[in-house]
């Protein structure tokens, strides 16, 4: 699978190497655009507080214009498209302008048309049978979910023993509380979380507080005691 963005990802070490979706930062801040004019304030906000990958979930009519702008207004942004869940969406978020694709589950034909698409993806699983599914077809990165309610970090910890080449983003319930037992994790490359996008700030268009908690976010991985 396609595992890496290009190298003018603003996390990348070099010029020449490109990095992984899940070493961008320890959180991918999960987002739900009601209004797209919004999208660009607060990708800005996201993005000035550390954390330059941001999946738009397509939650709502309004995911598809958000993503647009953020792709053209946002240079710093990797902006991404969540809730993938037809080979139709992977060909329209592409389309939009999305560098990755993640999905709660998967099928064969929503992972078929995700290797065709040309940019990384994360495909969703909550057991150890569908990790070695994946890892069948060669996709070692994955989103893991939902993360509190299948498992949480004891059961990715779990994993890692038996199925070491397998990575994950764990979404679903995460906060920052709990985040940095996750980002412990050997097998773990950040987390999926919303909590530094409350809904009272987006919608007073609070994007300082934004800002800070993003940038709180982006700290998480010497909280947790690992770095990459």
């Amino acid at each position: 699978m396609p595992s890496s963005v290009p190298a003018s990802a603003p996390a990348s070490p070099s010029a020449s190497a490109p990095v992984s979706v899940l070493d961008l930062a320890p959180v991918v801040p999960v987002v739900v655009v009601a209004d797209a004019a919004d999208a660009v304030p607060l990708a800005r906000a996201l993005v000035a507080g550390g954390l330059p990958a941001i999946e738009v979930t397509l939650r709502t009519p309004a995911a598809l214009d958000a993503i647009r702008a953020v792709t053209r207004e946002v240079p710093g942004a990797v902006v991404g498209a969540g809730t993938v869940l037809t080979p139709g969406q992977v060909d329209r978020c592409v389309g939009a302008g999305a560098r990755f694709l993640v999905s709660p589950g998967w099928t064969e034909a929503l992972l078929g048309a995700m290797r065709g698409a040309g940019v990384p993806f994360l495909p969703g699983v909550s057991t150890a049978s569908e990790v070695v599914a994946l890892l069948e077809h060669g996709v070692r990165e994955m989103k893991f979910f939902p993360a509190q309610a299948a498992g949480g970090a004891p059961y990715l910890r779990s994993l890692a023993g038996p199925l070491p080449q397998a990575r994950f983003c764990p979404t679903g319930g995460i906060g920052p509380q709990t985040a940095p037992e996750y980002l412990r994790l050997p097998n773990v490359g950040c987390v999926g979380g919303s909590w530094m996008v409350p809904a009272d700030a987006v919608a007073a268009g609070d994007w300082a507080r934004v800002e800070e908690l993003a940038r709180a976010a982006a700290g998480l991985r010497d909280a947790g005691g690992t770095c990459r």
